[in-house]
């Protein structure tokens, strides 16, 4: 199977040139020169999913539970409030009390970092300045696309730069075409990685070519790409990224973990063979079934999953075989 269907040909006959040279020799991921990072974002973070009680409120106890659990993986920090969690179907003080409830029990050399990304400038300031209030160290900070014919180069980096010159915490811009129908332009990214406090970019997108340039035309600034799925992490990491966002860290997070430290290490034969058997499981929690197979997922390994929020709905039966058999084949259950 291949790493990525956004990789081309010959980066994927590169990068498998590579694996069978690492294979007899393990050389160590090197990263471009450039200037010390004020903030390390390199590692694995999980999109943590928002535990809902059978009533659909948010369920603190359960949530508290899953943090206990991931305690022992060896995570950078956790993002709460992003796609995974059920972002736009929270109400404003149910965000504010994730990120204390995962504050409080996130040690404090790990990141939290929290999504505060709305469609005006002004409601994004107000709701980043309360999540650091809350405990947040990051501010994650979504494309806004309700209008997005309006939404050129100029106009995001202008709301960008208000935010990150108003942000009391570090911001890292999100881009997840998938879901907003809009792609933060290269062309921005690259004017707003000159802030100084803009840190880095989620790129959900999956274009491997588009993260390489991130990564090569931002060298000199303090800035980092992440990843922002487990399918081309390890494609991500060749080519200079930090580390990654990935929904399957909620279920499979000590793989990932060791995905990351595999790359690390240079020890490119065996993070290939482990990246391949990530891929299906991934794209079944996100692309295929999304929130509510990830959830289902969850409660396979041990985490409490629960419901989602209505509108979306459970998985049908066929589904959940369809679900499990891409865990199963690849030799997670």
């Amino acid at each position: 199977m291949a790493l990525s269907t956004h990789l081309t040909s010959p980066l994927r006959r590169a990068l498998a040139a590579l694996c069978w040279t690492a294979s007899r020799q393990c050389q160590r991921l090197s990263t471009p020169p450039g200037p010390g990072h004020t903030l390390d974002l390199r590692g694995i973070f999980p999109p943590l999913a928002t535990p809902f009680s059978a009533m659909l409120e948010v369920d603190y106890v359960q949530l508290e539970g899953n943090l206990r659990r991931y305690a022992s993986i060896p995570f950078r920090g956790l993002v709460v409030l992003g796609s995974n969690g059920e972002y736009p179907y929270l109400a404003a003080h149910e965000r504010l009390d994730v990120v204390r409830c995962v504050r409080q029990a996130l040690p404090r050399d790990r990141l939290l970092l929290a999504g505060s990304g709305c469609e005006s400038t002004q409601a994004t300031i107000k709701l980043t300045v309360s999540m650091a209030e809350a405990g947040a160290d990051v501010a994650l900070v979504v494309t806004p696309y309700y209008y997005r014919g309006a939404m050129t180069s100029t106009a995001l980096v202008q709301h960008y730069t208000e935010v990150a010159d108003a942000s009391p915490i570090p911001v890292v811009l999100y881009s997840v075409p998938a879901n907003t129908g809009l792609d933060l332009p290269l062309e921005a990214v690259l004017i707003l990685a000159q802030h100084p406090n803009i840190v880095g970019i989620k790129d959900s997108g999956g274009d491997i070519s588009r993260m390489g340039l991130m990564v090569h035309k931002t060298w000199q600034e303090d800035f980092q790409v992440l990843a922002g799925s487990a399918s081309f992490l390890l494609a991500s990491y060749v080519l200079g990224a930090s580390g990654g966002v990935c929904a399957l860290a909620n279920v499979l997070g000590d793989a990932l973990c060791q995905l990351d430290h595999l790359c690390r290490e240079g020890c490119w034969q065996e993070a290939r063979d482990l990246q391949h058997r990530l891929i299906e499981p991934n794209m079944a929690v996100t692309r295929r079934f999304g929130i509510p197979g990830l959830k289902k997922a969850m409660e396979w390994f041990g985490y409490y999953g629960g419901p989602c929020r209505t509108p979306l709905a459970p998985l049908s039966p066929a589904q959940v075989e369809e679900l499990r058999s891409a865990f199963s084949t690849n030799g997670w259950l």
